[in-house]
């Protein structure tokens, strides 16, 4: 009786120890755990500086999320934290083991912004210091990153870009979303023309946790501190600035009604090239953070769900449960967060171009402005462009 070989023996193919199947470029934790292993500077020469004095404006939530990440990272040295609450000096030092890093109050700011030691700032305090924070640190000679709004008017953003082409140094607004890794892959998969021509973007931007009355008062309303992310990433991924906007909003806490500003609004867009988008935004979520985000094209599809924190998966009599998703921005953006401070250290160091431009920021200011006009009035607004507003890598139709 001969050899019985079994049916698929046909397909088999080379020993994975004679021709080694290359590892998957999508895996971007592999990918940086080797740049690690090789460092920064592996094929991309000396840096301008080779270790970045930072000074950490802020200590508030946000303030502690990038904190976190300037600790872990090895080419960065926290030379002062600028914190006006001293009470959270001395637990801040010990949580974080900065024993070495100076604290100050914002009155002495001087002293750290005169540091030669310092190269940029982080700035993660209330809106309504940021300008006067920036226009320091410009004036001083240090790179600033600051999170956004940048500046609570578009004439404000505009003078604080003015300020940093004037002495020659880089200013970065921090819209962390377009470094999400999910994020960047459908922005890549666009650009490239695999859906074909947009022709619908859908976004559900639904916030958890509840944001503090005390922080919604100084956060520069709903468009300019949260709908001013979707605005920024939509446009960032069509590579286009809407001419209509649209706005329906309505309240459904009166603690938010009270100061006057927005916690339930739909927006809409249409663009020159005819694609159309429709955002949905709540201030509070009760079950996550429900950030989801759809774009349909004349070939296909591209979509983004909400992540969870672990993908364990209990199959029982009452079905199949999961772990919810992931319950704040800190916890969903955490890698964007990591990568974004990333990107402005290369920036800093010479390695790379400013992904995010004043022309971006500037572009997305005005359509916050257009669609707080909108709300007010209860009409389309319609914006337009001049050539020399179009940021760099979008297009005019």
């Amino acid at each position: 009786m001969g050899t019985i070989e079994m049916a698929t023996v046909k397909y088999a193919t080379t020993s994975p120890y004679a021709q080694q199947t290359p590892l998957h470029p999508s895996d971007h934790r592999q990918a940086d755990y080797e740049a690690r292993l090789q460092g920064p500077q592996a094929g991309r020469g000396n840096p301008t500086v080779k270790r970045i004095g930072l000074v950490l404006f802020g200590t508030g939530r946000q303030g502690f999320v990038h904190l976190g990440n300037i600790v872990g990272n090895p080419r960065v040295s926290l030379k002062y934290v600028i914190e006006a609450d001293r009470t959270k000096w001395q637990a801040t030092k010990e949580n974080w083991n900065l024993e070495n890093t100076t604290f100050l109050h914002p009155d002495d700011a001087d002293k750290a912004l005169s540091d030669q030691s310092v190269h940029a700032i982080l700035v993660v305090t209330p809106t309504p210091t940021h300008c006067a924070i920036i226009d320091a640190g410009l004036s001083a000679g240090k790179h600033v990153f600051c999170e956004k709004p940048m500046a609570e008017t578009e004439e404000g953003i505009r003078t604080c870009y003015a300020k940093a082409d004037e002495v020659g140094r880089y200013l970065f607004c921090a819209f962390q979303r377009r470094f999400d890794p999910t994020f960047r892959d459908i922005f890549n998969r666009v650009r490239a023309g695999e859906i074909g021509k947009v022709q619908v973007i859908k976004a559900s931007s639904r916030d958890s946790p509840l944001g503090p009355i005390s922080y919604l008062k100084v956060s520069g309303g709903v468009f300019k501190d949260a709908l001013v992310h979707d605005f920024d990433l939509l446009t960032w991924i069509v590579g286009e600035l809407p001419t209509e906007v649209f706005v329906n909003g309505s309240n459904s806490f009166a603690e938010v009604a009270e100061i006057g500003d927005l916690d339930t609004t739909a927006v809409n867009f249409k663009f020159p090239s005819g694609a159309i988008a429709v955002i949905d935004h709540c201030r509070f979520a009760a079950y996550g953070y429900d950030q989801r985000i759809e774009i349909f094209g004349r070939t296909g599809m591209l979509s983004a769900d909400n992540e969870q924190p672990n993908r364990a998966v209990l199959t029982s009599y009452t079905g199949r449960h999961t772990a919810p998703m992931l319950q704040t921005f800190m916890s969903r953006f955490a890698e964007a967060y990591r990568v974004e401070l990333e990107h402005f250290i290369d920036v800093v160091q010479g390695y790379s171009e400013m992904l995010v431009t004043g022309k971006m920021t500037l572009a997305v200011a005005k359509i916050c402005e257009a669609c707080a006009e909108s709300h007010k009035t209860g009409k389309k607004v319609v914006i337009a462009w001049a050539d020399e507003e179009i940021p760099e890598g979008y297009v005019k139709i």
